[in-house]
């Protein structure tokens, strides 16, 4: 099976994406094609031995739209076309909203312009000119008719095609009032010709050209402000692409040379200074530096490299001169993946979607027909063919499915940016979806609730000894072992300088734990098997170190064995991380039953789950088991969402309703998980559920105004309520109408721009008055008066952004000092004079970003 991208032009409402959508699926070797209105894209997966992509593409052709492959060269390669298709298309827009204004004032003018008392040009007044008004707003609607010819290209096509969409309802119904203007001129001017005035009055005042003309503008003005708002909802997109540098600086044969970001090919050894953007993913092999990689994580705090370690593309070196070697180049580094997820989860479809989109695809026709029931139902009842015609066309005009189209992609669109921008990947519209529906959350121990390795917690001399000395002694016998409990003694030990000797006869007992010889005497460390194999008491430190086994930690004892005496009990432990247990609160806050999962001995995670907060938890599990288990919690009724390290839990991430890696970093774990938590913190899973939870509300929100507003929209336009109350609809006001609705759902969608998660992570706490500090605060120095300002932005993602930000307040007369904080979203200034708030707010608008408050 081949999975595949396609561009899709033409499309301009649900029932257009429905459309192509079965087009495709129908094909023999599709298996699924899933439509994107709001981005204008298709993915496909098909069997390539029977189905090519030719043949996919001629097929949305001979549906009546234009398909295409993406261009190549990675997502990076494809930002500057997509943003400039973007651009040319508002631009296009932009020209045919402003000419058809250009037009449709002075017919809005002419041809009501009298009603209101205005004054009009002789030759256009009185009956006897009646052919000359026409006329003119004939003149005056074609010029309307040909700038938005398109509704007219693509509407009727796709009615050939007997698929339907909006753009038919807006062809037939304004074509139907132009259609129907000729045909009044023709009853005036046979009447000005053979003496007929009353006939000249009876179609004098029934033209249409303005409704006609009013139509087409007012969904090209609609159409204009959807498309700037879907613009909008796909920044996260767009600065994700611009994270990742244009050039890299490469070693070949010994010459450092500056290439395109392109041309960097797996191996070559790239050099990287101070202040730049890392071009690729790789592994240091000479040099340190602290690396900014709060792009792709979130975490504001630079993170130290050195060789060996790895560095991903979008990072930003802060301080020291390395060189790395490329591992990941092009559509395979961690910024291309985050892109691709984003791309995907984006154009994807919950299944809320779906049922927006099985309406729209039986919608069309059922309108066209209710248009024609309502207009043969005015004629049966002895109304004039004017009144006939109005409710038709108010109909069609007023029933365009735009706002049920767009009511759940923008929503989706903005929700998963918004999850990208907080590091908080969402695979699909789906697992979006589903996460808002879950009633229990399943944690793995190792690596989710705890740092994922063991260190030293407790060192314990026996009476005589000292703790340095005992952490000596324990350094020289694990140094030479590979175990993960030697690893944390000897980095503990390195951590506090402790002093290293040799040692001889070094012998790991399987089981046990180590034996070696220091200096004259044997020495050994290990469990408590051992020190009674060396026929040692442990006396008192037995029950110390019973204490440090309940509370899930490892003691192992050092002893030594020429001397027959026990040295000490070192304990080691996986600890917690900082966050877990607000995370494990944070759950439940959002009404979430929380287990741990974990393949650790009863007494160890029962001791985890104590520290933490967890009350249900299942120990000694098998990775193979944990799958059997989490299906066992679905079986009980239970929604479940698994939390794993994306590795050993693959098997129980997949069986999850909803799946989340943790601890991904750069190996972003897309095969087992529907959601990654780039920061490898666990407050991120609970942040995720709110995001999903205000996601759902917004599409919910989205479908009952676009429901209520069709089915109020179409009796109105209808005429049921003409009887009863005098109601009748203006074709005109049925297209604002329709325009209306559409940038409503739109707008609300862009709500969730604004979504921000009550739980944050403990480490990213910002002391008191930082950031977001209320207070003016002013001091008096040395006869010189200092001020102090807070300024609140929106749109900052990463070092990039607050660079700028800095430098754009830097440069004002009167700012000393700025403080910049990514995770704050705010600039905390120092002014050495009074500052006007307005000055600062346009500083920083210039440089692109959005001031909410200055303080």
């Amino acid at each position: 099976m081949a999975k595949q991208k396609f561009e899709i032009t033409g499309m301009t409402c649900s029932a257009c994406s429905a459309h192509v959508e079965k087009a495709v699926n129908k094909l023999e070797g599709i298996k699924t094609a899933t439509v994107s209105l709001m981005t204008n894209s298709m993915v496909a997966e098909f069997d390539e031995k029977v189905l090519s992509s030719e043949d996919i593409i001629r097929a949305v052709v001979q549906s009546g739209y234009g398909a295409s492959l993406p261009q190549k060269g990675g997502a990076k390669a494809q930002a500057a076309p997509q943003e400039d298709v973007m651009a040319q298309e508002l631009a296009a827009m932009k020209h045919r909203m402003i000419w058809s204004f250009a037009f449709l004032i002075p017919l809005f003018y002419i041809s009501m312009g009298h009603m209101m008392g205005a004054p009009l040009p002789e030759i256009l007044l009185g009956h006897e000119n009646a052919a000359i008004f026409g006329l003119t707003q004939l003149l005056l609607t074609l010029p309307i008719m040909y700038l938005n010819d398109k509704y007219y290209k693509v509407g009727f096509k796709t009615l050939w095609n007997r698929a339907p969409n909006m753009d038919s309802l807006i062809a037939v119904g304004s074509i139907a009032a132009v259609i129907y203007g000729v045909f009044a001129i023709y009853q005036m001017a046979y009447g000005l010709g053979h003496g007929d005035m009353e006939r000249v009055a009876k179609y004098h005042m029934d033209l249409y050209f303005e409704s006609a003309g009013m139509i087409l503008t007012l969904i090209t003005l609609g159409k204009f402000l959807e498309t700037r708002s879907k613009g909008k909802t796909s920044q996260a997109i767009s600065r994700l692409m611009d994270l990742a540098p244009k050039t890299a600086h490469v070693v070949r044969e010994g010459v450092e040379t500056e290439i395109p970001v392109e041309e960097v090919r797996v191996g070559d050894r790239v050099v990287v200074r101070p202040g730049q953007s890392i071009p690729v993913d790789g592994v240091i092999v000479e040099g340190q530096s602290a690396v900014d990689e709060s792009a792709l994580t979130g975490e504001s705090l630079p993170v130290d490299k050195g060789p060996g370690d790895k560095v991903a593309a979008a990072s930003i070196n802060k301080s020291g001169f390395f060189t790395f070697e490329a591992s990941r180049v092009g559509e395979d580094t961690t910024l291309a993946q985050m892109i691709r997820l984003v791309e995907e989860a984006s154009a994807s479809k919950a299944p809320i979607a779906k049922l927006a989109d099985k309406v729209s695809g039986i919608f069309v026709p059922v309108v066209m027909t209710i248009a024609l029931i309502a207009a043969a139902a005015w004629l049966a009842t002895g109304h004039g063919f004017t009144q006939a015609l109005t409710a038709g066309v108010a109909v069609l005009v007023i029933s365009c499915p735009c706002a049920l189209g767009l009511a759940t992609p923008v929503a989706i669109m903005v929700g998963t940016g918004k999850g990208a921008e907080n590091g908080i990947l969402i695979r699909s519209a789906e697992a979006l979806e589903t996460l808002h529906t879950v009633d229990m959350v399943v944690l793995d121990k190792t690596g989710t609730l705890t740092q994922g390795k063991p260190v030293v917690t407790d060192i314990i001399p026996a009476p005589g000894n000292d703790g340095d000395g005992l952490l000596c002694t324990a350094f020289c016998l694990e140094g030479p072992s590979e175990h993960p409990l030697a690893t944390a003694i000897v980095e503990e030990a390195e951590r506090r300088d402790i002093p290293i000797t040799s040692v001889g006869g070094f012998t790991a007992v399987h089981g046990r734990g180590v034996r070696a010889s220091i200096g004259s005497n044997i020495c050994f460390g290990g469990n408590r098997v051992m020190v009674e194999e060396a026929g040692i008491d442990p006396g008192p430190l037995a029950v110390k170190a019973d204490e440090l086994a309940a509370q899930g930690k490892t003691p192992l004892y050092f002893g030594d064995e020429t001397d027959k005496k026990l040295l000490g009990v070192i304990a080691v432990a996986d600890t917690p991380k900082p966050s877990s247990r607000d995370a494990v609160a944070a759950f439940r806050e959002l009404g979430l039953e929380v287990v741990m999962l974990t393949g650790d001995n009863r007494r160890t995670a029962e001791a985890i789950g104590r520290e933490l907060g967890v009350t249900q938890v299942i120990a000694e599990v098998l990775p193979q088991d944990k799958e059997r288990k989490v299906a066992a919690l679905q079986a009980e009724g239970k929604k479940v969402a698994m939390v794993g390290d994306g590795i050993n839990d693959a098997p129980a991430l997949a069986r999850a309703d909803v799946g989340l890696a943790i601890g991904a970093g750069t190996d972003v774990a897309i095969e087992s998980a529907d959601i990654v938590l780039m920061k490898s913190d666990l407050l991120d899973a609970a942040a995720a559920v709110e995001l999903s939870r205000a996601t759902i509300r917004n599409i919910k929100q989205n479908l009952f105004w676009a429901f209520f507003y069709n089915s109020l929209g179409i009796p109105l336009a209808a005429g049921v309520f003409y009887a009863a109350l005098g109601w009748q609809l203006d074709p005109m006001f049925a297209a604002a109408a329709m325009s209306l609705s559409s940038v409503t759902v739109v707008t609300n969608a862009l709500r969730l721009r604004s979504f921000h998660s009550r739980f944050r992570s403990a480490s990213s706490a910002e002391a008191p008055c930082e950031g977001s500090c209320p207070l003016e605060i002013k001091t008096a120095q040395g006869g010189n008066e200092t001020m102090k300002k807070t300024m609140i932005i929106e749109g900052m993602m990463c070092a990039h952004c607050t660079g700028r930000v800095e430098k754009a307040l830097s440069a004002i007369d009167g700012v000393s000092a700025v403080e910049m904080s990514l995770e704050g979203k705010s600039a905390a200034l120092t002014l050495s004079k009074d500052v006007d708030d307005q000055v600062l707010t346009d500083a920083v608008t210039q440089a692109g970003y959005e001031v909410v408050s200055v303080q």
